[in-house]
């Protein structure tokens, strides 16, 4: 079985390379007392590295490498140990966020740049590491394949963290959170099959048939995967007719306290079952933001603080006057696996150019799971003279690269154009899974009817197709909605509506029907607005208009996009500010 983890369980193990046991600054904390420490430390600590210009979570971490054994040793592991539930249930919490960005509905279509992703980031990355590490660092091929197994993996919590500080939203946010949480479940899968076939001829057991190296991770996942949607489901059906925001949350608390704890009994990944569960959620309600977020938005910040300064408190670089040369081999090889993986696929899919520069950079923090699967593998008799080594070269890494990971985050977020785009705007409600590129219809009517259904489909609206194509269809005969210039933006009423929804169709030929001024649509929006928000519905009509008038260079990429990210970042991206107005500035 494969059992779960984070860094705070390294308090509780003693490691080759621990120094030798010093009365710490405050014996016998009281519990409350170290974590009010860690909290005022880390938040402390988080706003001086944001002041500086970097990643708050960076501060953190800082904060706990101060406050741990390599300066300080502010307290003793045994009283840190007291915190371990905090911070598992932390771990829970923002794997479930993570989890949650797995929505099949919203990810339709990004399933081709996270599919090949994933293709590469399972191949290239652990080829590249076990190159360097055996071929070049002279370890052992054991512990090149398990720690091959382990670069697939990035750290979920870094992620959202990062994501949450600079309030990036679009589709580099959302590639990025949805690669994490692919590869850090093909991680677990493959580094089982890795574990199995590092312990052939160590266990006395014989060698294990192939299907085995396959099944027995799959079984695994999918006893986890089970878990996790069961805790989903139930969660949805206990909150189906609860709309306080307080019952929500007591809820929330209560399923990933149940999910993490059932799992952790049965051997399996507490993290993977929370991320299951995020899953879930996220694609059986559309409530599901409420749900996970009425949990957590209030107690984000301090959630962060607990977690990253004792991951901080944690690291020890003692292990680089041993192994340094190797430690360095495996960092820099996998820094170089997941940037060169995540450029070759991004590139095959056609990505828009930010998400191919910087996603691989992004993806170098790396903890969690990591950690969770080298602790797992010290109680196993076949590996125990390869153990110790491992996790010594292991946790190193990643202390290293939970220190460089972070600044590389940020700044490939501020990079993309993601960072501070987190901000309500005009048109918000024009996502990746609303737009269509290659629309072809030979009729308005028809156009429409198809615009009608990725409407319904993506907005997972509730409201009769019909009636509301006839709603579209019957203003459009009473008044043409070419605005000319290539757009058209047919519009209908949304009956039991709380807010507007649309479809954009690009066909970069144009579609062969009359307009008015003669030029064939390349744009179509079908807009479907309730009666409480007509006053934005005119701005929006606006705010389209200018799109299509004010800047031709804008005009002539939207209308030969490459792909639905490539459109939706012309919406939102810098330029976008012009027509797509942020709505606390226009107010």
């Amino acid at each position: 079985m494969i059992a779960g983890g984070g860094l705070w369980i390294v308090w509780a193990l003693p490691v080759p390379w621990s120094r030798p046991i010093v009365d710490p600054l405050i014996p016998d904390a009281d519990p409350l007392l170290v974590l009010a420490v860690v909290v005022v430390a880390g938040l402390a600590f988080g706003a001086l590295a944001r002041r500086l210009g970097m990643a708050g979570v960076t501060g953190q971490i800082v904060a706990g490498i101060i406050l741990g054994d390599s300066v300080l040793h502010a307290f003793s592991h045994v009283d840190v140990a007291r915190l371990q539930p905090v911070t598992h249930f932390a771990l829970g919490l923002i794997a479930v966020t993570v989890g949650g960005h797995l929505n099949l509905r919203r990810l339709r279509n990004a399933h081709t740049r996270l599919g090949l992703l994933l293709l590469a980031e399972v191949t290239i990355t652990p080829l590249v590491v076990y190159g360097a590490t055996v071929y070049l660092a002279g370890a052992s091929w054991r512990v090149g394949l398990l720690l091959a197994a382990l670069a697939i993996s990035t750290a979920p919590a870094t992620i959202v963290a990062l994501v949450h500080e600079t309030r990036s939203r679009g589709v580099f946010t959302k590639t990025l959170v949805g690669a994490v949480a692919l590869n850090n479940i093909a991680c677990i899968a493959l580094f089982e099959a890795a574990h199995r076939a590092a312990s052939v001829g160590l266990d006395g057991l014989g060698t294990p048939s192939a299907s085995e190296y396959v099944i027995g991770p799959l079984k695994e996942i999918l006893a986890t995967g089970l878990l996790g949607a069961a805790a989903g489901g139930a969660l949805v059906l206990a909150t189906r007719h609860v709309f306080s925001s307080e019952k929500l949350a007591t809820g929330s608390v209560i399923t990933v306290l149940l999910a993490s704890g059932v799992a952790d009994a049965l051997g399996l990944s507490p993290m993977l079952a929370c991320l299951f569960l995020g899953v879930t959620l996220a694609n059986l309600t559309p409530d599901k933001d409420e749900i996970v977020e009425s949990a957590f938005v209030n107690v984000r910040d301090a959630i962060f603080a607990v977690f990253f300064t004792l991951a901080g408190a944690h690291l020890d670089f003692g292990q680089l006057r041993v192994a340094g040369g190797l430690v360095a081999a495996v960092v820099l090889a996998r820094m170089f696996g997941k940037i060169i993986a995540a450029r070759l696929a991004l590139t095959v899919a056609k990505a828009t150019e930010s998400v191919r520069k910087h996603l691989g950079a992004a993806l170098v923090p790396q903890a969690g799971v990591a950690v969770g699967l080298l602790l797992f593998i010290q109680d196993d008799p076949a590996l125990e003279s390869i153990a110790p080594t491992l996790l010594a070269i292991g946790l190193t890494t990643v202390a290293i690269n939970e220190i460089i990971g972070p600044i590389l985050g940020r700044r490939a977020l501020m990079k993309s154009g993601d960072a501070g785009q987190d901000r309500a705007r005009l048109i918000d409600f024009l996502h990746e899974e609303n737009i269509v590129t290659d629309l072809r219809a030979q009729t308005k009517e028809e156009a429409i009817t198809q615009l009608v259904g990725v409407l319904i489909r993506s907005n997972r609206l509730e409201a009769d197709r019909d009636e509301l194509l006839a709603s579209v269809l019957e203003r459009e005969r009473d008044m043409s909605t070419c605005f000319g210039d290539g757009l058209a933006v047919p519009h209908g009423i949304l009956e039991n509506g709380v807010a507007m929804v649309g479809a954009m169709g690009i066909s970069s030929v144009g579609l062969p029907f009359e307009t008015p001024d003669g030029v064939p649509v390349h744009c179509m929006v079908v807009l479907a607005t309730p009666d409480n928000e007509r006053d934005r519905h005119l701005q929006v009509l606006a705010a389209l208009a200018r799109l299509v008038t004010s800047d031709r260079t804008i005009q002539r990429q939207l209308y030969h996009a490459e792909s639905p990210g490539h459109a939706y970042e012309l919406l939102h991206a810098g330029e976008g500010s012009t027509f797509n107005v942020f709505l606390d500035d226009d107010e």
